[in-house]
């Protein structure tokens, strides 16, 4: 396959446009900071972002390009199906219950970071300890953002994944290096919505493919492949319940997730914010869910991929950009390229801007340095967001070479090992296709 000439660019356009919208922001956010505390402003937006833009970002902080990627491939996947994706209800539950019990008081007492009652509680030793972990999730979630859209880049573009890496994440650095929370929650509007018109553009063209049947029809019926729907079966209703509560409660505690109700003007905005952002994660996984029921109503043979399956390959975790790819006309597979692209970028920067918040004000401000000025905190977030970056590249490599990101393993030149009996209770036919369940990033 030629190289994409028409999606490079496009694609480049559409990051311009990202990095111009950041970088308005940025210029915003050092306008309001004249009368506000610059630390405040760096990390949680001076608490005065408007209730709108909240909302924008608490859901695009979620909707990353794991979610969208990993809610289709579990669709596709004959021995899981819909009723197996947890991620959208577990989210939609996890912020709900976060705005009823912990936005309150987290926000009445103007915590900045989801460190901060910690840290008063069990002193500043304790504290430190406890920032590990965080730490390393929002560095492997980084690396598993970044490997996403880099395998997509290399179905859709036919361009090196390392190439699409660079280019992404250079512009998320830079606009979360110049405006902080600011231009991470402004770009995450225009990502957003992004995501939402170019999945939803692209959904016709594949539901009318010649070499797709109607999903109606596969959702209850056996076709190419077992019915979408999927089934609970008994034995692993357990199992369901155990992934599922792990979703809803272990998806609080996230820097990410606090960061955007702390930013908001009072403790019932910050409430609104996280209702409502639950009901947005919810309704962008629609778009994913009818792209993997198509993936699993198609017969591959009638198009260019041919047989095997994606399935049969072991390319599951590659289902929606196939979709995209093999079952729209170019110009479209390039929206929906867009839109995992804008995905992984709402993630990344949250990450990054995550990480950075947490050492600066938990470790740097209250241990390291006691009496810093507030635009040395600022110097800081910058630094740690380079290193945050410089991590989260070199997690990305490590954990490809091991083969062990949930996207773009190469089956063929890596066969995988047989399932071990430690892998669980499931038998192989059951185990899932990749190493980690797609949708649980969080």
């Amino acid at each position: 396959m030629a190289l994409n000439i028409p999606g490079l660019v496009s694609l480049s356009a559409f990051f311009t446009f990202t990095l111009a919208t950041g970088i308005w922001a940025s210029w915003k956010s050092k306008k309001d900071q004249r009368n506000r505390n610059p630390t405040e402003m760096a990390l949680v937006g001076g608490r005065n972002i408007n209730v709108c833009i909240g909302l924008f970002t608490a859901t695009a902080t979620w909707v990353g390009g794991a979610y969208i990627n990993g809610t289709a491939e579990i669709v596709y996947l004959p021995s899981k199906g819909l009723l197996w994706v947890q991620a959208p209800l577990g989210f939609a539950l996890s912020l709900v219950i976060g705005g009823i019990f912990f936005v309150n008081p987290m926000r009445s007492k103007n915590y900045v970071t989801v460190m901060d009652p910690l840290q008063e509680t069990y002193g500043n030793v304790m504290g430190s300890l406890l920032f590990i972990p965080p730490l390393l999730g929002e560095m492997f979630w980084f690396a598993a953002i970044l490997a996403s859209l880099g395998a997509t880049m290399r179905v859709i573009l036919d361009i090196g994944g390392s190439l699409a890496i660079i280019l992404s994440a250079s512009t998320v650095i830079l606009y979360t290096l110049l405006g902080g929370l600011y231009s991470v929650a402004y770009t995450d509007v225009i990502q957003l919505v992004f995501i939402t018109l170019s999945l939803w553009v692209c959904i016709p063209f594949a539901m009318v493919n010649s070499a797709t049947e109607s999903i109606y029809y596969t959702a209850t019926h056996e076709y190419y492949q077992d019915p979408w729907i999927g089934k609970i079966e008994k034995q692993y209703l357990g199992r369901w319940l155990d992934d599922f509560f792990y979703l809803v409660l272990g998806s609080i505690p996230w820097q990410t997730y606090f960061q955007r109700v702390l930013s908001a003007a009072s403790p019932g905005q910050a409430r609104f914010i996280s209702y409502l952002s639950g009901l947005g994660c919810f309704l962008m996984a629609i778009p994913s869910v009818l792209i993997g029921a198509v993936a699993a109503s198609t017969d591959w043979n009638k198009t260019s991929y041919g047989l095997p399956s994606p399935y049969e390959r072991g390319e599951s975790a590659m289902v929606l950009p196939f979709v995209l790819h093999y079952l729209c006309p170019a110009y479209v597979s390039i929206a929906g390229l867009g839109a995992i692209a804008a995905a992984a970028m709402s993630s990344a920067d949250s990450a990054l801007l995550s990480a950075s918040s947490m050492f600066a004000h938990n470790i740097y401000r209250k241990i390291l340095r006691k009496q810093v000025l507030g635009y040395s905190i600022q110097q800081l977030c910058c630094q740690v967001r380079c290193f945050s970056f410089r991590t989260g590249a070199n997690t990305f490599c490590i954990v490809t070479e091991e083969r062990m990101v949930w996207v773009g393993r190469d089956i063929k030149a890596h066969p995988a090992p047989a399932p071990c009996h430690g892998q669980g209770h499931l038998p192989p036919a059951q185990v899932a296709q990749s190493p980690i369940q797609p949708g649980l990033e969080h």
